[in-house]
């Protein structure tokens, strides 16, 4: 799995049945028609990309090809096959791809008949990733879910048995009233289904979504952080007993080689290209993004130009606190002598001290240039990472 260290392509698929009330994706409830504007419009985005695959303002593309080809969304499953295999004809056919790049399909419960999966196993999908959300009734229908806790289940033994090398799914904790007694049924069905991976996210409200506005009038209210905290202590210790370790804040795998080998670039900087409504990039210094509404991608492609909305150029500081609150994230802890601009034995001489209280408090362990959370550590990641003092780099011009 480690050979899986080039850039990554992500393909961002808008469209959904129904758009949860948690959910603050670029999404829409686009019928058939708009699919197929869709993908006409995204391999227009992949002609544009032609060669090495990255915009003119990178200054040196990335040599290596593209090893990983993740569709997200959305709800990637609701294209046709035919679609799909369109869209993957054009990214091999265009962009530099590997023979064997491992591609990713997230897909909803709903969706994963036997039938599908098989189909989508064919093509040539070896991870997919089902939104289960909740084994709880209750729960799937404060959140907006469609499936059922038996569709959940029958999804899951259909990946499995279509074939997939790991069939990964995604629960939900943290809801308003949810108790730990809650939370474990959740934990034990996920355990049952026997997944090679879980992602377990804590229910996040963000301002302009359904459940945003009813924040905003009162009639909602987030759990409590230190119940919060419970739950996430609760979920590492029982999956690891259930053979399913953590080795970042959400995620769970029944070994290495079910890890995701494309989410991976996220947190270590490897360069990635999006393409689809709100697709972000990133490689060197320079990270760009396409707007979120589907229009507004729509319109420039139409006219043969970059659908680019917009991008930054990250400052030495920017980044190397970027890498740390990203490798803070996870179980390896950050590497300080891998820092951007060789400056980890510098930071690490001048946050010694800090470093000698964050072990004192049981939060970090230290051996010799390496960084790593304890789990309590790892359940407030951001502000351990914020609490290092980065003025001793000097801050580069963009």
């Amino acid at each position: 799995m480690s050979s899986f260290n080039g850039p990554g392509l992500y393909i961002h698929v808008p469209f959904c049945r129904r758009i949860c009330p948690y959910c603050d994706f670029s999404v829409l409830t686009g019928d058939r028609s708009w699919q197929s504007r869709y993908v006409r419009h995204l391999l227009l985005e992949i002609d544009l990309s032609t060669g090495s695959g990255w915009p003119d303002l990178i200054h040196e593309p990335p040599r290596q090809p593209f090893d990983t080809i993740y569709f997200g969304g959305g709800t990637p499953s609701m294209l046709r096959p035919e679609d799909l295999g369109t869209i993957l004809a054009a990214l091999r056919d265009q962009l530099p791809v590997r023979d064997d790049a491992w591609l990713f399909l997230e897909a909803n419960p709903e969706d994963v008949t036997l039938e599908a999966a098989t189909t989508w196993r064919q093509m040539g999908f070896r991870t997919i990733s089902l939104g289960v959300q909740s084994f709880a009734e209750q729960h799937l229908s404060f959140l907006g879910r469609q499936h059922t806790p038996r569709t959940a289940r029958q999804s899951l033994d259909n990946a499995i048995s279509a074939g997939f090398d790991t069939v990964a799914m995604d629960l939900i904790y943290g809801l308003p009233g949810q108790t730990p007694t809650d939370w474990r049924r959740d934990l034990d069905a996920a355990l049952a289904a026997q997944p090679h991976h879980l992602s377990c996210y804590q229910l996040t409200v963000h301002p302009r979504t359904p459940f945003g506005f009813r924040r905003q009038r009162g009639e909602l209210a987030e759990m409590e952080n230190d119940e919060q905290a419970e739950l996430f202590l609760m979920t590492h210790r029982l999956l690891e007993e259930g053979g399913l370790p953590g080795y970042e804040v959400s995620s769970f795998a029944a070994g290495p080689e079910h890890h995701s080998l494309h989410n991976q670039k996220y947190w270590t900087h490897t360069p990635y290209l999006g393409l689809g409504p709100s697709a972000h990039s990133f490689a060197q210094r320079r990270r760009w993004w396409n707007p979120r509404k589907i229009k507004a991608w729509m319109a420039p492609l139409a006219e043969g130009r970059s659908p680019i909305e917009s991008g930054e150029e990250l400052g030495l500081q920017s980044l190397v606190l970027e890498s740390l609150m990203l490798g803070l994230r996870t179980y390896a802890g950050v590497d300080f002598d891998t820092l951007p601009g060789g400056t980890g034995q510098r930071l690490w001489e001048e946050n010694e001290a800090t470093i000698d209280r964050l072990v004192e408090r049981g939060l970090a362990t230290a051996e010799r240039s390496c960084l790593r959370p304890t789990l309590r550590g790892l359940a407030i990641a951001d502000t351990v990472a914020r609490s290092l003092d980065l003025d001793c780099l000097r801050e580069e011009s963009p």
